[in-house]
């Protein structure tokens, strides 16, 4: 059975848990649309891309 040299530090411990918290991700308003997208994604509703139409736009029915 493998047994631990040292004992493991409030900080070690405590980096090593930071990646284990959750976050919303975050969200940005489309300046042109409104829609609400990630940054640096598609706008999937409008199908552009840093102003470049690069998808066909959904359209709402």
């Amino acid at each position: 059975m493998a047994v631990p040299r040292k004992k493991v530090s409030r900080m070690k411990r405590g980096n090593r848990r930071s990646a284990d918290a959750i976050s919303a991700p975050t969200l940005v308003e489309d300046k042109k649309t409104g829609n609400i997208r990630r940054p640096h994604h598609i706008d999937l509703k409008a199908g552009t891309y840093r102003d470049r139409q690069v998808l066909p736009a959904k359209s709402e029915v």
